[in-house]
């Protein structure tokens, strides 16, 4: 189990679930081998959020996006872990049991994605994601 015993964490996910404020995103990372800490946040969408993702790093992240269509917008939660292709294998293999103890935290969301590389982090894709995992599609368009 890692610990997530920082109140910094909550308050993180709280700030992205609240409609009062601004915040979009959080990530969390590594203090030692198993104390999860907050290391940053903010409220440019995934593409900031994904700038702070680094190679050599296990991290988890909380993001809220918006879905639906100019009918009904409504915010929807993706848990992100990531886990950087420089990272040891004992490391990767501490991440499943770790990712429980982030749960623990971030509790509420429509989407969880896994990340490995850079170049699969995409607003579009993600948002594609999350409007199937939504189930019904009121957007007027036709798919064969």
């Amino acid at each position: 189990m890692a610990d997530v015993s920082d109140p910094q964490l909550k308050e993180a996910y709280d700030e992205v679930r609240s409609d009062k404020v601004s915040t979009q995103w959080t990530v969390f990372g590594y203090e030692g081998n198993a104390k999860i800490v907050l290391q940053g946040k903010g409220d440019g969408g995934l593409n900031e959020l994904g700038q702070l993702f680094e190679d050599d790093q296990a991290q988890y992240a909380f993001i809220r996006v918006t879905s639906g269509d100019q009918e009904s917008k409504r915010a929807k939660f993706v848990f992100i872990s990531w886990c950087g292709e420089k990272v040891g294998a004992l490391k990767r293999a501490k991440m499943s049991v770790h990712k429980a103890s982030v749960k623990q935290i971030i509790k509420e969301f429509a989407l969880e994605v896994h990340y490995t590389d850079k170049s699969e982090v995409s607003e579009e894709d993600l948002l594609s994601r999350v409007k199937k995992a939504g189930g019904a599609d009121y957007s007027g368009t036709l798919s064969n």
